[in-house]
């Protein structure tokens, strides 16, 4: 074993909050430890294939790291800003080198250690606070001392291990999606094609005269709910009546082109049913996954233009998960805040990301928009520790709330809120 490490902050996860809020200590000259169990930056948005950044209004309020990351993004051709003015169209593998740039950049490399392939071992407590912890990176037991910790697993790890508390208010889950993308897509001849199929542009839409845009690119979806009319579900219903597809894939369509490439496609679907209570039974669904996503394959093939000669050239590592944890905090965030636009003392972001929930059910999804919110970072504070931070999709909210604010931009600003606490905590 290691000679003990001591640190100012210890940060468990390197996703997409974990990144903003080491960023953020080290700029703050805070001594920061990040470690991540796999051997690349970015979560979700890397290993998870979950791309673009949804769009979501907001204030300046913790926003550095984001506007960092997208002008580093732009560096490596790996960004575009698209025709509805989101800057959050990036490119997912290349972004792991973005991410790489911008936690070793001049000003946070000297006080910013990163340790990849590394997890929790075990942890030390006295009382209500958090004293060191033992970490296994490959063959080595690290034991490392800090005054801070903040976990942004993405699924409460660390807080399970501690002994913290859980929400546990809604009998129903977010459905999660296995992403995958498809290459040697035609992009303009589909782009034609969804423009002449679709008018509704909430929907269907691309950049293909936006002046500003040096890229073609495009977005467009489906659902089996028939609470919207969906162009595109005649293609899907008739794949179904020749045999391509299962009736369970029209449940949810979606895809986005990907910034700094002219042929490949990010499909966020298909979706998978949660069995996180049962390690086993979702498993078998991660493998039902993988044949639907052969049988979306096929399904493009036939019927867009454009697809003919598509292949997969990326499934997702990360199954993205949308809801699982949630960590009981000093202040629980409820539906009636979000809804009523409270305003908070101490607030962590502004946005206006609506509530939307993914259920298995027919018509039984929410996509209900919302005006400007604020989250209080009491919401991001473990209620069992005085020196433990929740920050990105395991903050302390209801499960309605939570569904707008587990939104990547929103995460973003968890963490770099955090950061700025910790940093007024310590001087």
């Amino acid at each position: 074993m290691e000679k003990t490490k001591k640190y100012d902050v210890l940060i468990i996860g390197g996703g997409t909050s974990g990144c903003a809020c080491a960023y953020n200590c080290a700029k703050n000259n805070l001594k920061t430890l990040l470690i991540e169990k796999n051997n690349f930056l970015g979560g979700l948005m890397t290993g998870g294939l979950v791309v673009p950044i949804m769009k979501s209004s907001t204030s300046n309020l913790n926003t550095r790291y984001y506007k960092k990351l997208i002008k580093t993004a732009k560096k490596y051709n790996a960004q575009i800003t698209y025709c509805d003015k989101n800057d959050g169209w990036l490119n997912p593998e290349l972004l792991k080198i973005v991410l790489d740039d911008v936690l070793t950049s001049n000003d946070v490399k000297n006080n910013l250690d990163i340790l990849f392939e590394t997890t929790v071992l075990d942890i030390l407590k006295k009382g209500n606070v958090i004293q060191s912890v033992i970490l296994n990176s490959n063959l080595l037991s690290i034991p490392v001392e800090a005054k801070y910790f903040v976990d942004a697993t993405g699924s409460a790890e660390f807080s399970k291990i501690a002994g913290c508390k859980f929400l546990d208010d809604n009998i129903n889950k977010q459905q999660n999606s296995l992403r995958f993308i498809l290459g040697n897509v035609d992009f303009d001849k589909f782009s034609k094609f969804i423009e002449k199929v679709d008018d509704n542009q909430d929907i269907t839409n691309t950049n293909r005269n936006d002046s500003n845009c040096k890229e073609l690119h495009f977005t467009t979806a489906s659902t089996w709910d028939t609470n919207t009319k969906w162009a595109l579900d005649k293609y899907l219903k008739r794949a179904v009546n020749d045999g391509v597809l299962k009736n369970s894939d029209r449940a949810y369509f979606q895809i986005f082109s990907i910034a700094g490439s002219n042929n490949q496609v990010a499909f966020n679907c298909p979706r998978i049913n949660n069995y996180l209570d049962s390690p086993i039974e979702y498993s078998k669904e991660l493998i039902k996954a993988r044949k639907a996503i052969y049988r979306l394959l096929n399904f493009v093939r036939i019927y867009f233009p454009g697809f003919e000669n598509a292949i997969i050239t990326n499934i997702a590592t990360q199954t993205g998960i949308r809801e699982q944890n949630r960590v009981k905090t000093k202040h629980i965030y409820k539906k009636e805040d979000i809804l009523s636009g409270k305003v908070f003392e101490n607030p962590v972001l502004e946005a206006n990301y609506p509530i939307d929930i993914h259920s298995n059910k027919k018509n039984k999804s929410t996509l209900k928009k919302l005006q400007k919110y604020q989250l209080p970072i009491e919401s991001l504070m473990a209620a069992d520790f005085d020196n433990l931070y929740v920050i990105g999709k395991i903050l302390g909210a209801e499960f309605s709330a939570h569904s707008a604010l587990r939104v990547q931009k929103s995460c973003m600003s968890m963490g770099e809120a955090v950061s700025y606490k910790i940093y007024a905590l310590d001087h």
